[in-house]
């Protein structure tokens, strides 16, 4: 924000409208993403639910900002509560001179959980909805209109809002919730809110062309212009949307998208269609995860490319299954039995989603094996306003997939063949000439079952060759901040646009620091490690109590001592501000 004369300019805005599941706060949080959207601002949504079916306390949570920020902010401007646990969870965040808008239908607000600043509005939005239209959901428009005339928004705009949001409903209907944003301009209006008579002003900027997406949906839509076409999953959060999002659009296609009875039925079919030559993909989070360890270990061995998705969430065991956290990376990166080679790439907003799921279909193909994607729930579930994606761009690659001509040629056909690379020409099964032998048992070239020392040594070093093979094409890292600064800060996942931003404020309090997202998480890539060794110390900031990305790091011979971990694991995302001055603490404490 910033203030011009009386006026207070809105230039990033926090909101958090809450209540009770189904009381429709989401409708809110819509029309106001639709108001800041035309307004050219850039969004970041975000969900704050309780893990059941219905009720508990939910709420939506949203940043407009006219500079792209990939969090949330440190404190929340305008809170629209419909009831008084909102106001208690919503109030100790609330800025200094925040807004309340209050349904007082079953009395006023507790005060005393705000600041002294705030400035609250209390009106009885269910009853008036009931009394007036004879459904209290209708208090979602009254609430808008409210909401409105405090952003210093025209009542044609604010109209022309809520008409794209209901054009879908019956013309009755919509007239209702007309007649209610009318309503709420009126309270508004004896309030001293009538139209121009704010203290805040909306501000506005040329919108560009962008999309508002979530992490599981761009994904989704990576696999499926990457050519995949076959997916297999069962519901489980916060992975569910990417089943739910292929279930619509794989068919349109020729592909086939399967709800599983289990998380082993899910990387077995996908196991199978894999065999069968068509691109696959799996999600799950960490406890279906725990349940595919058999199925990937069999990924390895038999060399079979299939993509696998983990949508971390707070554990162990259920957990908090609407929670984030990023205790899965010793899980995916060490997980399975035996040894085997494997990719683990890192996605950081969904941008990041999109690009690294095309890049994990073409690198299961290349490397034949199993190619993670590790997201969290934040990543996996939070929108965020981002350019289209550059689909003509896309690069369907095919690997040494061998056809009927090429059998003729290289004549005998060996499907573990012992190669420099690493990588052997693979026949898709029912290719004539092509003879495909595949068990879970140690194997020789033709897939024949050995115990052969010999032949176990040449193998194993022939699988784990791969990883070299496709070390120079995996993706890079992510860097912002000061380049040579003498501190650093690195994480992964949700953890981007926190980092990005509290190195800014970093900045401007006289520590600059160097930031990296490394989005190829395993194997650990050399720029990582320069990355570090280059930095006097290095912030690594990640959601669990065992410092696992730390731990990882160390693991390949980045010096200990450099690494201090900043950890948090309560289920709630880090704030920028909140970031930037744990960090400042560690470096004054020094």
């Amino acid at each position: 924000m910033t203030a011009t004369g009386t006026k207070r300019v809105l230039t990033d805005l926090d909101v958090m409208v809450a209540g009770q599941g189904g009381d429709g706060s989401l409708t809110v949080a819509n029309l106001l993403g639709i108001l800041l959207g035309r307004r050219g601002f850039h969004l970041y949504v975000a969900r704050d639910v309780a893990s059941r079916i219905k009720g508990g306390h939910a709420a939506a949570l949203m940043r407009g900002s006219l500079v792209p920020r990939g969090s949330l902010g440190d404190r929340i401007d305008l809170l629209v509560a419909f009831d008084a646990e909102a106001v208690e969870k919503g109030g100790p965040r609330l800025s200094d001179d925040g807004v309340v808008i209050f349904d007082a239908s079953d009395g006023p607000a507790d005060r005393t959980r705000l600041p002294a600043g705030a400035r609250v509005f209390e009106i009885p939005f269910a009853r008036m909805a009931v009394r007036d239209l004879r459904r209290d959901l209708f208090k979602n428009s009254l609430a808008f209109g409210v909401a409105a005339r405090m952003l210093g928004v025209g009542d044609a705009e604010a109209e022309e809002v809520l008409a794209r949001r209901f054009s879908h409903l019956r013309p009755e209907v919509a007239a209702a919730n007309l007649e209610a944003l009318r309503e709420g301009f009126a309270y508004a209006d004896s309030q001293g809110l009538g139209e121009g008579a704010s203290p805040w002003r909306l501000d506005s900027a040329q919108a560009d062309d962008r999309i508002l997406i979530s992490g599981n949906e761009a994904l989704a839509f990576g696999f499926l212009v990457a050519g995949g076409r076959f997916y297999a999953g069962y519901p489980i959060t916060p992975a569910s949307e990417i089943l739910s999002w292929l279930e619509r659009q794989l068919p349109r296609f020729g592909g086939v998208a399967l709800q599983a009875e289990d998380e082993l039925a899910a990387i077995n079919l996908a196991i199978g269609a894999a065999l069968a030559g068509v691109r696959a993909m799996t999600a799950t989070s960490g406890p279906g995860l725990a349940l595919m360890q058999e199925g990937i270990s069999q990924l390895g061995s038999a060399e079979i490319p299939v993509v696998v998705v983990d949508c971390q969430r707070s554990g162990p065991s259920t957990g908090m299954p609407t929670k984030p956290e990023q205790s899965d990376i010793g899980m995916v990166v060490h997980g399975g039995n035996g040894d085997f080679p494997r990719i683990v790439l890192a996605p950081g907003d969904p941008t990041d989603c999109f690009e690294l799921a095309v890049e994990a279909t073409n690198l299961a193909y290349l490397f034949q094996g199993p190619v993670f994607l590790l997201l969290d729930q934040a990543v996996s579930q939070d929108s965020v306003t981002v350019p289209p994606f550059d689909v003509d761009g896309v690069e369907i690659e095919g690997g040494k997939v061998v056809s009927v001509a090429d059998l003729a040629a290289q004549g005998e056909y060996r499907r573990y063949a012992i190669t420099d690379d690493g990588i052997s020409p693979w026949a898709v099964p029912g290719t004539p000439g092509g003879m495909n032998l595949v068990t879970g048992n140690e194997r020789n070239e033709w897939g024949q079952v050995s115990t052969e020392p010999a032949n176990r040594v040449a193998m194993m070093d022939k699988r784990m060759r791969k990883l070299d093979t496709v070390r120079p094409r995996l993706p890079g890292g992510r860097r912002f901040g000061t380049d040579d600064a003498p501190l650093g800060i690195l994480g992964i996942g949700m953890q981007l646009g926190v980092m990005t931003e509290a190195a800014e404020l970093l900045a401007a309090a006289g520590v600059p620091v160097a930031g990296l997202q490394p989005r190829t998480l395993w194997p650990v890539l050399d720029e990582t490690v320069e990355f570090v060794e280059r930095r006097k110390r290095v912030y690594v900031v990640e959601h669990n109590a065992e410092a696992q990305l730390t731990h990882l790091l160390a693991s390949v011979g980045v010096p200990r001592d450099r690494l201090v971990p900043v950890l948090r694991y309560d289920g709630v995302p880090f704030r920028p501000g909140e970031l930037a001055g744990r960090i400042l603490e560690e470096e004054v404490g020094r």
